[in-house]
């Protein structure tokens, strides 16, 4: 069971990765918006059709021009699919309404959310959810003003209609972000802590508490997953370490279920204020930062690697085997977007200097059409400066030193391993590692002086036979990399923690041997 559930989940995930985080969550929220008109038609939804169809059309008027004047002033690349994203979550957030205050209101929430991301931010970083921020300040000006004809949050989406759709577009959008568990953490909490908090309630007033009636309003009459889903699970505003994200989802998922008043306060801290107390929490966990990268040159490693190197203007905090993420801003992006995924190449003690790695033309990628973002990335020039937009992932080496590590690294998937040989060879750390690399021929085993420079011994998995290969590589003559293979390569695997770096394909073809390993970390990756 659990071994196809492995091979399944690494499948489905190289099947979503084809399509990028922000353009899979449009679709989604598009899916949803265009599932709501039509429940509207027939009265199935609380807003009428033609609300949403005003509502929707004011935000992403008002956020999509706020973006671009914004973006226009600070000379960044127009991002439509951004301001779209944010129209489309307060869709679902603010009440729908056609009366001329209601889309005042509406607009006031669209505008501050698009202007967050600008002012309430952190060296080009926005530090709290878009949409979060801007439905908090509608609610805030309507209970101030006392002009309750602007509206406030009313998350119309938390309906027993709507909560399946958005549990099953939720799990797509979680599956490809790779946030299943931290947000299915803050659901279980918020649904644990909101039983038990209605349920006191009831006991200090004397009326027993029907607890199923109150699991089953929890959960399909409340924001919970549209919020958890859409809204917690952004990137941008979560910590990169898992332990980080699942306490900020954790405290997150207590305050949405507790929803304290604040003594007279007519505004409760509601779903969008806990939101925003954990994008608080996740700051203070990293103090995020922009970092840019000035672009020093590029190397052709294999027939197919290319390793591109450039100069940090400020430190570039990581652990050796995470990822950054790379903006490259061009005209006409195609479905992927501007932003990528690359492993860091280079170990912290490298900086200035920082690597990244990808694959390019060759086997079957050639026979594709180049993507946009891969175009304008052969087209950067020494001196040009591009922005990481974070840094995350869990693919870390354990701490303890006594470890005994098993790295599986397929084609470009060695890129994180060759920064955590580099890391373990700049602080003098000895480890009882063994790799194993697979690649189509051996003309494709790319980065070997680094992995001949850290002695560790490697088994090449390769049609062809390396030449000159150094006393701690061995050939696995010809042998394909299965979980047979695998097996009959590394005997001792299960003392071993196993580290996975290729395509989800390979992954879920080697999940029986890898069971056997004392722990299992995967860096599946689906290309571009």
């Amino acid at each position: 069971m659990l071994r196809a559930l492995t091979a399944g989940f690494t499948r489905g995930f190289a099947v979503l990765g084809k399509i990028s985080m922000y353009r899979l969550t449009l679709l989604a929220l598009a899916l949803l918006a265009a599932i709501a008109l039509l429940l509207s038609f027939a009265g199935l939804a609380g807003p009428q059709w033609y609300e949403l169809l005003a509502t929707a059309a004011v935000l992403a008027v008002v956020c999509a021009a706020v973006d671009a004047a914004a973006q226009r002033l600070l000379k960044l690349p127009w991002r439509l699919e951004s301001s779209l994203i944010t129209a489309a979550i307060l869709l679902f957030v603010l009440r729908p309404s056609i009366d001329p205050a209601g889309l005042a209101g509406i607009a006031i929430g669209g505008a501050v959310a698009s202007a967050s991301k600008y002012l309430l931010a952190w060296r080009g970083r926005h530090l709290f959810n878009p949409a979060a921020a801007g439905a908090t300040v509608l609610t805030l000006i309507t209970a101030i003003s006392g002009v309750y004809g602007l509206g406030t949050s009313s998350w119309w989406v938390g309906t027993p209609v709507f909560g399946p759709i958005v549990l099953l577009l939720g799990i797509v959008v979680l599956w490809r972000t790779e946030k299943l568990r931290v947000i299915a953490l803050f659901a279980v909490t918020a649904l644990v802590v909101g039983v038990v908090s209605v349920a006191i309630a009831y006991q200090q007033q004397g009326v027993v508490a029907d607890v199923p009636s109150l699991v089953w309003d929890q959960l399909w009459s409340s924001p919970l997953l549209f919020l958890g889903a859409f809204m917690l699970s952004e990137p941008l505003t979560l910590p990169p370490r898992r332990w980080q994200q699942m306490v900020v989802a954790a405290v997150v998922g207590v305050l949405v279920g507790w929803a304290p008043l604040f003594g007279s306060f007519p505004v409760g801290l509601g779903q969008e204020r806990a939101l925003l107390v954990g994008n608080a929490i996740a700051f203070a966990f990293t103090v995020r930062t922009a970092v840019r990268l000035v672009f020093q040159g590029r190397e052709q490693l294999t027939a197919t690697v290319r390793v591109l190197t450039f100069r940090a203007r400020r430190p570039l905090a990581f652990l050796p085997g995470q990822f950054l993420e790379l903006d490259v801003p061009h005209r006409h992006p195609d479905a992927r977007g501007t932003r990528r995924e690359f492993s860091i190449a280079s170990a912290p003690e490298d900086q200035p200097l920082v690597r990244i790695a990808f694959r390019e033309g060759g086997g079957q990628a050639a026979r594709k059409p180049q993507s946009s973002y891969k175009k304008a990335l052969a087209a950067v020039e020494p001196g040009q400066s591009l922005a990481v937009t974070g840094v995350w992932g869990d693919f870390v080496l354990p701490r303890q030193a006594g470890s005994r590590i098993l790295m599986v690294a397929a084609g470009i998937g060695v890129t994180p391993f060759v920064a955590q040989l580099r890391h373990l060879a700049a602080t003098g750390q000895q480890r009882d590692i063994v790799m194993v690399y697979v690649a189509p021929e051996a003309a494709e085993l790319a980065f070997r002086p680094d992995l001949e420079a850290a002695g560790v011994p490697v088994i090449a998995f390769t049609r062809d036979e390396p030449a000159d290969l150094a006393p701690s590589w061995r050939w696995a003559r010809g042998m394909r990399l299965d979980a047979a293979g695998l097996q009959s390569a590394v005997p001792d695997i299960a003392t071993r923690h196993a580290y996975v770096s290729g395509p989800a394909g390979l992954i879920a073809d080697l999940a029986p041997a890898l069971e056997k390993a004392r722990s299992i970390t995967t860096d599946a990756f689906s290309g571009y």
